[in-house]
């Protein structure tokens, strides 16, 4: 199974066919609009920006699974991003990532890859960590989604590449993306 197997509905509930995909490097994020990781919109679009021409899609799902910080109707957190960071890469229906309501597609991509691990030099790094620790242990053992802003990289034949937590370095996944275009 490929990314390209997979249908997704857009922020208007329209359907999204991965595969209109093929040929291009995708990083799917899923995103909130009230989290502390919210900036990171910012250099999304940036990236976005810098690589869109060479082949990079960006493709944004909302969810409100992680502290309530994705409220919002799609129209409203559409608003807010445009507004805000002067998003322009494709935005999807809000979603849920984790548990049975979670779409297909990631179940898919949390099933192929593993928890990175928070990055304990970021400022919220440690904060997470305690956070799930107080819940569960073994939480790091676990591939269900953490945080706002996880990020899975794809290449251009669809394959699963690269899974970054919210605390990766801009950097990193920069570095990460250039490589593939």
């Amino acid at each position: 199974m490929k990314i390209y197997d997979f249908t997704v509905l857009d922020k208007d509930n329209n359907e999204v066919n991965l595969s209109d995909y093929k040929g291009k490097v995708l990083l799917i994020v899923n995103t909130a609009t009230e989290c502390g990781f919210t900036p990171q919109y910012a250099y999304l679009q940036e990236l976005y920006t810098k690589y869109n021409d060479k082949g990079l899609e960006i493709l944004d799902f909302p969810c409100n699974q992680f502290g309530n910080q994705a409220p919002g109707s799609a129209e409203e957190i559409y608003e807010f991003c445009t507004s805000r960071f002067g998003v322009t890469f494709p935005q999807m229906a809000k979603i849920e990532v984790n548990g049975e309501n979670a779409i297909d597609l990631y179940k898919y991509l949390t099933s192929n890859t593993k928890f990175e691990g928070f990055d304990m030099n970021h400022k919220l790094g440690p904060v997470l960590d305690e956070l799930y620790l107080k819940e569960d242990p073994d939480y790091a053992k676990k591939s269900s989604i953490k945080w706002n802003f996880t990020k899975f990289l794809i290449d251009r034949e669809g394959n699963l590449v690269k899974r970054f937590e919210p605390t990766a370095e801009k950097d990193e996944v920069d570095s990460a993306v250039s490589k593939l275009l």
